[in-house]
């Protein structure tokens, strides 16, 4: 009984990284040709902040740079529970400083919900919300990028996510690897495939129509996953926009890494646990393979706890109880199967950076050290699943600042 279960799980799970591998390879082709519209659309631009003095200066003077008629966008900053001066540095930048005190429903979810609330009551209303983090950089073109898709017919758009210090560190690295494989080959295929994209937490555009009609609701550890499946679920299908680039700073230390990775897999249970089987249940009514992709992604976290489980009970049992004694896919399978399979993992990425033409060469020094990132999700991933109902935000602290023009010149 217990080989035939472990037989089927290994089945599955490689039935499932065949699925994915399959789909990063219609992230090799990017469409090109993109119509334009005027500038029509007015924007409301949210920014979330936390005692983020040391950098939403250089925020605030980026938007003010981009590439869009001044009287089409507001920038509104939400001081989520300041105790430093957030606020006054934005409005230093003659920026609207939204202060908002609240120590019981602490974090950006609820803070957005009570900064819409506070938008629809305004005398102006906009055509579209934007959400940047206080520690992000935008493109020039992002609202021009924005614009044309609403015009399109976007309900909701994902802007591409890059990293602003991926040179900084071994970690910061990692990141900027991982965050170019999905812009390439998990969010460009599947707009490719015209099936919805996930949100990522910053870069994302809401009509407000659409906001308005379901609300916000996304208040876990991860409102960006929680506001895709809800939509999703709605028939709305995010759009991701591969030339609005927003510029996101990661953490420098492991230990910073890894508390941060630890909410969003807390928050990604939690998630998984609430949309799950409702998706699952209407791709199946539906024939939905839009539906299904997601419904899988959201259920990515236990599909790597599950891997981290099984992968742990087989070395315990070759390793102290001279096994196997457990059956092991591989063991029925030609060697150069399980090769292959690694090879295709590792050419993916190479492959996303080739495309994303990196020419960080700290970057590529760091390489050797990115499988220990990658190894890292599985402890993390374990804890969270016993610590999942754990609704404390834990903020990410920015130091550095960096500015569009110094991001720009090394990617050049």
């Amino acid at each position: 009984m217990i080989d035939a279960i472990f037989i089927a799980l290994q089945v599955l799970l490689a039935a499932i990284g065949v699925y994915q591998f399959v789909f990063s390879i219609l992230g090799l082709y990017r469409k090109k040709k993109k119509r334009h519209y005027s500038a029509t659309k007015s924007f409301a631009v949210l920014v979330a902040a936390h005692n983020e003095e040391q950098v939403v200066g250089a925020l605030m003077e980026n938007l003010k740079q981009l590439d869009y008629p001044k009287e089409l966008y507001d920038v509104f900053v939400i001081c989520d529970n300041c105790t430093d001066n957030t606020a006054k540095i934005v409005r230093e930048h003659g920026m609207n400083a939204c202060v908002r005190t609240n120590n019981n429903l602490r974090g950006k979810g609820y803070a957005i919900e009570w900064m819409l609330k506070e938008l629809w009551a305004m005398p102006r209303q906009y055509d579209a919300v934007v959400m940047f983090d206080a520690d992000n950089l935008a493109d020039v073109n992002f609202l021009k990028e924005m614009n044309d898709d609403l015009c399109s017919g976007a309900r909701v758009i994902q802007g591409y996510i890059d990293t602003k210090n991926p040179e900084d560190s071994w970690i910061t690295a990692a990141y900027g690897i991982s965050y170019w494989y999905i812009n390439r080959l998990w969010q460009l295929s599947r707009h490719n495939m015209n099936m919805a994209n996930f949100l990522g937490g910053t870069g994302m555009c809401f009509e407000t129509n659409l906001l308005k009609e379901i609300g916000w609701g996304a208040t876990s550890l991860v409102e960006d996953l929680e506001f895709t499946m809800r939509s999703v679920k709605r028939g709305v299908y995010p759009k991701f926009n591969y030339d609005a680039k927003v510029f996101d700073e990661k953490p420098l230390t492991f230990k910073a890494s890894a508390r941060q990775r630890l909410r969003w897999m807390q928050g990604h249970f939690t998630v998984a646990r609430r949309y799950f089987f409702p998706l699952l249940w209407q791709s199946i009514k539906e024939r939905s393979l839009v539906k299904l992709d997601l419904a899988l992604y959201g259920a990515n976290v236990y599909i790597v706890l599950l891997t981290f489980l099984m992968t742990a009970i087989m070395w315990v049992d070759s390793t102290f109880f001279q096994g196997p004694h457990i059956a092991n896919l591989y063991g029925y399978l030609p060697v150069w199967l399980s090769f292959t399979a690694i090879a295709a993992n590792v050419f993916t990425f190479l492959a996303a950076m080739f495309l994303e033409k990196v020419t960080y060469k700290k970057v590529y020094l760091y390489l050797i050290l990115f499988p220990i990132y990658l190894i890292s999700w599985y402890p993390i991933t374990f804890y969270a699943f016993f610590t999942q109902n754990n609704k404390q935000w834990s903020h990410t602290e920015h130091t550095r600042v960096v500015r569009l023009e110094e991001v720009q010149s090394k990617q050049g």
